[in-house]
């Protein structure tokens, strides 16, 4: 049976519905900056860049970007109403310290057992970019994964054990892609839901792996 892929959006507004009100959230750069603009009406979700922001909201309109208000990322963003700003190191004080809830970042890899590998290839040349990622892969409550689920040339990012560079051992939680959402359990990858018209035995060809029903 045929199926569709989760457009950035939809997967941006996918994972917003699973963050619970009063969650203190970091954002990683790409993808999951665009779940700001997806957090659902009446929940408040208190956002945190890396860079020295708490209380980010969403992008703002056309024509009124202040870029002297930027997330990580260096796109602008709007702050809401309490927001504030404060220095490098406060921030990366709050992501060591175990004060947010969840941070939602990309990756390169990830393993069952929920090992991050997302700041390097390793290939000869390539510029690494780990950033605060180590930080935040082992200071949040709760590290998830946004990324699609296949590279270009049609292999799984999520693989049985990583090859490139980790990132931090067994901290994801969840794997938020175009087809599917997982969760890395001791027991193994378990599915959390599918795109309509992918059934778990397709799923798991497209990985390669074994893949528990859900819950």
């Amino acid at each position: 049976m045929s199926h569709t892929r989760r457009t950035k959006d939809e997967l941006a507004k996918r994972v917003a519905l699973d963050i619970h009100d009063g969650a203190y959230v970091n954002l990683g750069i790409g993808q999951p900056t665009l779940v700001a603009n997806h957090i659902p009406a009446g929940r408040e979700v208190i956002l945190h860049s890396e860079n020295g922001i708490l209380g980010m909201g969403p992008a703002p309109a056309a024509g009124l970007e202040d870029y002297d208000l930027i997330n990580a990322g260096k796109q602008p963003v709007t702050l809401l109403a309490g927001g504030a700003y404060f220095h490098h190191a406060d921030s990366f004080g709050m992501m060591r310290g175990g004060h947010l809830d969840i941070c939602v970042l990309g990756a390169f890899q990830v393993s069952a057992t929920g090992d991050l590998a997302n700041w390097s290839t390793g290939e000869p040349g390539s510029i690494p970019a780990v950033g605060g990622a180590m930080d935040l892969a082992i200071g949040a409550k709760q590290t998830w994964v946004m990324m699609d689920l296949l590279t270009k040339k049609g292999e799984s990012k999520v693989v049985a054990q990583c090859s490139y560079p980790l990132t931090g051992i067994g901290c994801v939680k969840r794997i938020y892609s175009d087809l599917a959402t997982l969760e890395c359990t001791p027991q193994g990858l378990r599915l959390i839901d599918a795109v309509d018209g992918l059934s778990l035995d397709e799923l798991q060809s497209l990985i390669g792996l074994p893949i528990l029903p859900p819950a």
